[in-house]
């Protein structure tokens, strides 16, 4: 019997929150160095899959199934194509960087953070234990949370089985609605009490509209158990292709609005979409991370696998629909982008235009539309990545979400303000930098079939750079306001946080190659589950 890799990459990060949440209540800094390894040595193993992953060979690999429910037909299958391996990899690797960002996040006292942030000195080990220095914060509590996050999450990318996948597709909110709720953004300007009440807001708001997405999904998950008589991917993908399992016009399109509908709010699509920016703005920088780079992928990569996958001719059909729906989720996030006052809120928004981005190139059903969005959902991970926890260590520092509370703030701390600005300029895709190849070729794969569409979305790309370019003239450049004045730089752990993020960008905005050569085979089944050819083009090239 082979090694079970696709179940222990999960498996570990789920062992690491257990013992992370075990050790003892006076041990928060071990507690952070336990959760790290952990994360680290699930990275390992993401590498190890990537490696062993042969994007020329069959389309599931690493394959694992064993019997689970046997009267109901659920069985335990894993298995990766070059779409779930890039998706893995991603996750894994911004896992520690999460971890290194929060260090501090959920730390006993509030007052001890901003007086250390503001002074210019790292904390140390010796934290204050008394309710009365500070709130308690369960420090164990925080990263074992995040760690609980990630096995769910890689879990839902490895799941072949539709009822195994829908498991951890909503099992993922629990650990996400205590981190929301409990561990929020200390920086508000109405104090603790109006704080910790917006913080249960947003986390009931996210908890709520998934929950409702997911009980729609759960009844079209039993309907096509109904129609197939199983939950496995694989065999009902074949049972359609070969015949065998001939589904109603008007059930296969029932179906996949159950399915679609779950996914558009994960991931988040307008007008499902309000969740997401309560939820951003009262977490802490690195859960929000979490939030858009990490667990909203399973929105989009959900679409690829199973809408298109299981409902290829429901998924034609809807086609319009959709298109229409990412072009507002494009032009409307990014137009209230524009008229942010509050930074959180204004990335969060940014987020759900570049979702838009994501979506019109799933269902734009062209080869470069799907590679583009697959590369994009990568690609815009770490760029979020970067700009939000710049954004976080930015507010931590001056205790304000507020844009207006800024200015000149490059003048006291450039490598902060250096950092900030590139991240700001991969979210406007600036070419050289990772998110403009995806977003290029989302553009040029829409364009291509539906060229209405894709010259609206271009209209995205002016808004951003307006948005970003905004932002970082009003936050980092002008007089130094007195508050920020004695602002300190980047220290050397929040460097390490965000250096190795920055060499990537870089590095997939002129190399985009090692990703696309992984998920370009997993793209073109997908074209074959639904049928479509790319347009051949009017002119043909000269010889």
């Amino acid at each position: 019997m082979s090694f079970p890799l696709l179940t222990a990459t999960a498996v570990l990060p789920a062992i690491g929150a257990i013992a992370t949440a075990a050790v003892p209540a006076a041990k928060r800094t071990a507690a952070k160095w336990l959760a790290l390894l952990f994360s680290l040595a699930t990275l390992v193993l993401a590498i190890v899959v990537l490696v062993r992953f042969d994007p020329d060979g069959d389309r599931y690999q690493l394959t694992e199934s064993h019997a689970w429910i046997a009267d109901f037909g659920v069985r335990y299958e894993l298995g990766v194509d070059g779409i779930a391996v890039a998706l893995i990899a991603l996750t894994a690797l911004l896992i520690p960087f999460i971890i290194l960002a929060g260090w501090h996040d959920a730390d006993p006292s509030p007052s001890s953070q901003h007086r250390s942030s503001r002074g210019g000195t790292e904390e140390t080990g010796t934290e204050p234990t008394s309710i009365a220095e500070g709130r308690w914060r369960p420090t164990q509590g925080f990263f074992a949370l995040i760690l609980a996050v990630e096995a769910m999450v890689i879990l839902s990318f490895e799941a072949t089985d539709v009822f195994l996948f829908y498991i951890f597709f909503e099992a993922m909110l629990i650990p996400m609605y205590f981190l929301i709720g409990g561990f929020g953004d200390r920086a508000h300007e109405h104090g603790e009490k109006a704080a910790a009440t917006q913080r249960s807001y947003a986390a009931v708001k996210f908890l709520l509209y998934n929950l409702a997405g997911g009980l729609i999904m759960l009844a079209a998950v039993i309907g096509l158990y109904v129609v197939a008589g199983n939950f496995s991917l694989t065999e009902i993908a074949e049972a359609r292709a070969n015949g065998s399992l001939d589904m109603a016009t008007s059930t296969e399109r029932w179906l996949f609005l159950g399915f679609f509908l779950a996914f558009a709010v994960k991931a988040p699509l307008w007008p499902l979409h309000t969740w997401l920016p309560n939820a951003m703005q009262e977490s802490t920088a690195p859960v929000a991370v979490l939030i858009t780079a990490v667990v909203d992928k399973v929105g989009t990569f959900a679409m690829l696998r199973f809408c298109l996958q299981l409902f290829p001719e429901a998924s034609k059909w809807a086609t319009p629909v959709i298109l229409v729906l990412a072009v507002i989720s494009i032009i409307y996030g990014a137009l209230l982008a524009v008229g942010q006052r509050d930074i959180k809120r204004l990335i969060a928004y940014a987020s759900i235009s570049h979702f838009g981005f994501i979506i019109m190139g799933i269902f734009a059903m062209t080869s470069q539309g799907q590679s583009g969005a697959t590369l994009y959902m990568v690609n815009h991970g770490i760029s979020t990545a970067v700009l939000m926890l710049i954004a976080g260590f930015l507010i931590s520092r001056r205790g304000s979400r507020l844009i207006a509370d800024y200015g000149g703030v490059q003048k006291v701390a450039p490598v902060l303000a250096g950092t900030f600005l590139i991240g700001g300029l991969a979210t406007l895709s600036l070419p050289g930098l990772a998110p403009f190849v995806s977003e290029f070729l989302v553009l040029v794969g829409t364009f291509t079939r539906y060229p209405v569409i894709g010259i609206i979305a271009t209209f995205g790309i002016v808004l951003a750079a307006l948005y970003t370019l905004v932002l970082y003239q009003r936050t980092m450049t002008g007089p130094v306001k007195p508050e920020v004045a004695a602002m300190p730089d980047l220290r050397v752990r929040e460097i390490a946080v965000v250096a190795p993020l920055v060499v990537l960008l870089v590095f997939l905005g002129v190399y985009p190659k090692p990703v696309t050569d992984v998920v370009n085979p997993a793209v073109e089944q997908t074209m074959s589950d639904v049928e479509k050819k790319d347009p051949q083009p009017e002119v043909e090239a000269a010889k």
